[in-house]
């Protein structure tokens, strides 16, 4: 279900995951690397490949910052990455 943020319609990063799936049944893959989890920091690579197209993105978090942040700071910042990377490819 999408959300509005600024007024505007935005599709999760769930329901573009959803459609990448659908889209592209064969040769893909979504990878994420945890460059940073430590000192209170988040960083994550998120890493789309699609045949011999390869879509990149980053996300930075700070543990604590939020309540999501506080317990799930690792799973907020690779979901953003991913987004990211989905972002860059379009979706």
């Amino acid at each position: 279900m999408s959300v509005k943020i600024h007024g505007k319609d935005y599709k999760t990063v769930a329901e573009r995951v959803t459609e990448f799936h659908k889209e592209h049944k064969e040769n893909k893959s979504i990878i994420t690397e945890i460059i940073q989890f430590k000192d209170a920091i988040v960083v994550v690579k998120a890493v789309i490949k699609i045949g011999e197209d390869v879509f990149c993105g980053h996300a930075y978090e700070d543990i604590g910052s939020s309540p999501i942040n506080t317990t799930s700071a690792l799973e907020n910042c690779e979901t953003s990455a991913i987004g990211r990377a989905l972002a860059n490819w379009n979706y």
